[in-house]
């Protein structure tokens, strides 16, 4: 069954729904009875609710003993409890498919950005610095032709590297389980990352992935090379990154960072990063999309049904 299969004329009379926020578009008022409140403003037990939609956020799961679905706004989970929930027998659901372009999007949009000094050229003329000639200005780096590195080929990944064939990139990937694909190129972590021209990061966050990319690794890419990192801030070792850039010998793009919403103040100046504020699907169609898959996994629950986009399935 798919998430649109499930329809507006379905009702949740039967199910006590708490929202962490209200979700974009019209499904969301397919719920008939939801309470939008912070989670971290739950003072005592609730035992009336059934289902909460969060945006990966930790779940109080003390205070909802009668909790049956945990509806998340989003791919990443890695801030609730899945273990507690798999023990309670929760179900956990997420947004998979929908993200997928808005994400790649984002991620190319970095890389031109950075590589051809986008936001910098920006700058200088709003500053009317500009001395009106094109040769005044920094040159820059190709994206097309250059040499992509992805960690991680899932979903995400491979909507990038569908993009980078436009750009004539040769594309390698590297993540624990090699793939059947003519898409990228396997190679093993630290061996790609001494071949990269543009390293992107679209790994979920795990134990395995947290500080995946320590300094070690960001020694090992090359000079001139640009790092874009669109899934999670944490997976990079940011203080490692910040001093990278500092020192001019790497560029940056990043829609994430490790304490959210507050980026390294190091970063802040430097012409060589380009920063934005977790913008990963965060476009019009891609939001509404997300909250019908949201709504249409709480619709399933509360008809007796299974949930249509279980973690893990």
């Amino acid at each position: 069954m798919s998430a649109n299969s499930v329809t507006a004329a379905c009702h949740t009379s039967a199910v006590k729904v708490l929202a962490s926020r209200r979700l974009p578009g019209d499904a969301f008022d397919e719920l008939d009875d939801v309470e939008v409140i912070a989670l971290t403003e739950l003072a005592q037990a609730r035992p009336d609710v059934e289902a909460v939609i969060v945006a990966n956020e930790a779940v109080p799961l003390d205070l909802l003993p009668a909790l049956r679905l945990i509806a998340n706004f989003g791919v990443g989970v890695d801030r609730i409890d899945l273990d507690t929930c798999a023990r309670r027998g929760i179900a956990v659901t997420t947004t998979p498919g929908a993200l997928d372009d808005a994400t790649a999007d984002l991620t190319f949009a970095l890389m031109l950005a950075t590589r051809r000094r986008v936001v910098e050229g920006d700058r200088l003329v709003r500053s009317g610095g500009w001395p009106g000639t094109s040769t005044a200005s920094r040159v820059a780096e190709e994206v097309t032709g250059a040499t992509l590195g992805i960690v991680g080929l899932g979903r995400i990944g491979t909507a990038v590297s569908q993009r980078a064939r436009g750009f004539r990139m040769r594309v390698f990937y590297a993540q624990p389980r090699r793939l059947d694909t003519d898409l990228a190129e396997y190679r093993d972590l630290d061996e790609m990352l001494a071949l990269v021209d543009i390293l992107t990061v679209h790994a979920p966050l795990s134990a395995t992935t947290r500080g995946l990319l320590d300094a070690r690794r960001l020694a090992l890419i090359p000079d001139g090379a640009c790092v874009v990192n669109a899934a999670r801030g944490e997976i990079i070792d940011e203080a490692a990154l910040v001093s990278e850039c500092l020192s001019g010998r790497l560029f940056a793009g990043l829609d994430v960072f490790a304490h959210e919403p507050y980026p390294p103040a190091a970063l802040l100046g430097l012409s060589n990063v380009v920063l934005t504020p977790h913008l990963g699907s965060g476009t019009r169609q891609t939001r509404q999309a997300m909250t019908r898959i949201v709504v249409d996994n709480v619709l399933a629950v509360a008809h007796g049904r299974p949930p249509l986009t279980p973690v893990g399935a």
